[in-house]
């Protein structure tokens, strides 16, 4: 124990001497040379550990120079603008000229300040060593093993933690401007707990002082000349005062509060008052009234909205980043003829179509969602389903109004995209909500697919007219059932609960949405819900501005792709899991069938419910699962393994594991900052394209103000609870009170 404590002495005696080396008049070369060679003499001392302390170090350092890689490379002034300062825990006589030594720090270049730090931080790994190396010098080597381990642990759990920001203020800080120095001021007052008054505020300087009577703290800071630069001229006292005792704060001013929650509320414009209170209550350590929060929003999406006009006009510069580090990918906007408004943007990524058309089923699904940003517009989605079933995003379109002429046009630019990537079309299956618009478009450029009605849309427009949870269960399962006497059972089961809900039914057509009588190929997908499977992702992103918007749903797919395709190469199953779970089930009950052979390719097979006809080579069943599904049912499976197959085998391509890893083979790339796509398109004039000096406009018509909800009033009598009766003190009458009291005197 006593081993131990000299030890912990002698280590924090050695963590002192970093700040040796920062003293008045030594160079940031000397500071260097002077910490790689105490390093290296501490280095020596390390030879005599033992193999296993070794390895214990090797561990540290590793832990370490991945600390200290980051620190390099890390950007000095993003911690600066954090509030952090190097130099915080060197305390400098003033008789010693600290304010040269503040203009030296000041003249270092981020390189210098990095390599700095990471030496420092290397310094004190050293020191670590030399610690334990001293204590086995002194102890035994079971003692040194023990002592070791108790001091290592906190060294490398330390490297982990992230910096904590410093908001110190000292004499020679410098400021971008003076905006930003009234900034730091304020972040210093609300993070120090004390309130400052101004006294002299212009373009040349700022004087402030502590609110508290008596305290000697104040503050002077100037301009510097011919530059926007500021600086700390002055900071001569300390506060004397205990701070502020309340839970407000004098500078925490609505533009404070704005600058404080812009980034979360520009991440999601559907940020509640309610939610910045908290926020800035959990971090800041303020309590705000529900007014300051809104007028704080409100500013911040003052500024969003600003921004929607100006990303209008970005548009065909975002069209054509897509295309260059998306090459195969289409992005392309359309402006009205005469005044140039928005009226069409169209995007789909290389990705996403060879995906589609090399390893997904050839299934599409429709849909649309209305936007929620200053513009009234709708979000067109076309989507294909992966081997797990997952939504696989292929088109996206975002129009001015969604109408026939808007469906045709989006559905028109789909079918030249397919025709553009492959030679020959597939026989497709499309799934909407069939309204009038999307079902003259079908007709014309996919004349020859199987259009099916979205099941879930049925049963909604059902549940309108009809609210019975039972009833909507059996017309779910009616669109479910495999066979025409199974469907006719669940439509008997309705009538005889309502023959209206029957008659309701049998007026639309079910080889439209009856799995029964469809006889496109939807694989078990009834439903074209992309909005609903995709999420808050949509929801969130639909207020947003448009190349906002389209960026959201892009880095969320460049996620999605990147996400599936690692997960994708651990598999080393046949099929994907969901498929190779189903299989298995179907395995399960085959071992229960008995198989009689017809011949080769044909099979009969008789379980508890009856006998079913297989065949191997057409790939299909009596029951009707397999063609329908996709994937052998256990009629199948009884027969193929009565000759030795395997299942997996007889399952449709797009379940396996192989076109599942095709599907995300293809990378969606990121889109450079928007700053930087003119100085990236120098040249397009030259070639001819001048698709980027397209002016477009914001569309004409704005989105309508939210109407307020109306209160939802319980009746009294229903909620249990008597009419308060009021009484009159001007005639003691019921049923009125004095100033509304007409009685005459």
């Amino acid at each position: 124990m006593e081993s131990n404590d000299l030890m912990i002495e002698h280590n924090r005696d050695l963590m002192l001497r970093p700040k040796e080396y920062l003293k008045p008049g030594n160079s940031v070369d000397s500071v260097l040379d002077q910490c790689l060679g105490d390093i290296d003499d501490y280095s020596l001392n390390v030879q005599d550990l033992g193999s296993s302390h070794i390895d214990d170090h090797r561990l540290a350092v590793n832990q370490s120079n991945q600390y200290n890689m980051v620190l390099r490379h890390g950007d000095v002034q993003n911690y600066e603008e954090n509030g952090l300062d190097f130099d915080s825990d060197v305390k400098l006589d003033a008789d010693q000229g600290h304010n040269d030594v503040d203009d030296q720090e000041n003249q270092l270049t981020p390189i210098s300040q990095g390599r700095r730090l990471g030496l420092m931080e290397k310094h004190e790994l050293a020191i670590q060593k030399h610690c334990v190396s001293h204590e086995n010098s002194s102890s035994d080597v079971k003692q040194n093993q023990e002592t070791s381990l108790v001091i290592d642990t906190p060294v490398i759990q330390s490297r982990v933690h992230d910096p904590v920001p410093n908001h110190q203020l000292t004499v020679g800080q410098q400021f971008h401007d003076v905006h930003s120095c009234r900034r730091a001021l304020r972040d210093a007052a609300i993070a120090n707990h004390f309130e400052m008054k101004t006294i002299k505020s212009d373009k040349t300087r700022f004087v402030a002082k502590c609110a508290s009577e008596g305290c000697p703290w104040r503050i002077h800071a100037a301009k510097l000349p011919d530059v926007p630069t500021f600086t700390i001229r002055t900071l001569p006292n300390e506060h004397t005062c205990d701070g502020i005792t309340h839970l407000g704060h004098q500078q925490a001013s609505v533009q404070w509060i704005a600058d404080s929650i812009e980034r979360s509320l520009r991440e999601n414009p559907h940020y509640k008052p309610k939610e910045i209170l908290e926020e800035i209550h959990q971090v800041h350590g303020i309590s705000l009234s529900y007014k300051q929060a809104w007028r704080a929003k409100e500013r911040i999406m003052a500024a969003v909205n600003e921004s929607f006009e100006e990303e209008f006009h970005l548009l065909p510069w975002y069209c054509h980043q897509i295309g260059r580090t998306n090459p195969g990918s289409i992005a392309v906007v359309y402006g009205n003829y005469v005044d140039r408004s928005f009226e069409r943007l169209f995007v789909s990524f290389k990705a996403s179509i060879y995906g589609f058309l090399n390893a997904c089923c050839p299934l599409i699904a429709l849909d649309e969602m209305l936007l929620k940003g200053k513009y009234h517009g709708t979000l067109l989605l076309a989507t294909g389903f992966d081997g797990e079933g997952a939504v696989f995003p292929l088109a996206f379109a975002v129009v001015d109004d969604e109408s026939k002429v808007e469906w045709m046009w989006f559905l028109s630019e789909l079918h030249n995209l397919l025709e553009a990537n492959i030679v020959n079309m597939p026989k497709l299956t499309i799934l909407s909500d069939r309204q009038k618009s999307i079902i003259d478009g079908i007709e014309i450029h996919f004349p020859s697919a199987f259009h099916g009605l979205c099941v879930h849309h049925l049963i909604d427009n059902f549940s309108k007219e009809f609210n019975n949870t039972i009833l909507a269960n059996l017309l779910w399962e009616a669109a479910f059932a495999l066979t025409a006497i199974e469907f006719e059972q669940k439509i008997t089961l309705i009538e005889e609960l309502s023959e209206d809900a029957a008659h309701w039914i049998r007026r639309i057509d079910p080889h439209l949405w009856a799995s029964a009588y469809f006889e496109g190929k939807r694989l078990g997908h009834l439903t074209a819900d992309i909005v609903e499977s995709l999420g808050s992702l949509i929801l969130e992103a639909s207020g947003l501005p448009i190349i906002q918007m389209m960026e959201c749903i892009r880095r969320q797919l460049m996620m999605w792709f990147n996400e599936r395709r690692e997960n994708s190469s651990q598999w080393t199953s046949i099929l994907v899991p969901p498929a190779e779970r189903q299989v298995s089930v179907a395995i399960e009950h085959a071992h229960t069938h008995q198989v009689l052979k017809v011949d080769d390719a044909e099979f009969e097979v008789i379980s508890a419910e009856g006998s079913h006809i297989v065949n191997i080579c057409s790939r299909n069943c009596s029951c009707r699962r397999w063609q329908l599904c996709g994937l052998p049912c256990a009629h199948a499976v009884a027969a193929l393994l009565s000759c030795r197959q395997n299942v997996s085998r007889f399952a449709e391509s797009c379940f396996t594991v192989a076109n599942y890893r095709k599907a995300y083979s293809q990378t969606i790339h990121p889109i450079p900052d928007k700053a930087l796509w003119r100085e990236l398109s120098v040249g397009l004039d030259d070639a001819g394209n001048n698709s980027v000096d397209l002016v477009i406009k914001p569309p004409k018509s704005l989105q309508p103000p939210a109407a307020k909800p109306r209160k939802k009033r319980v009746c009294t009598e229903v909620s249990g609870h008597m009419k308060q009766t009021v009484h009159c003190s001007r005639c003691h009458q019921t049923g009125h009170f004095r100033t509304t009291c007409t009685a005459p005197l």
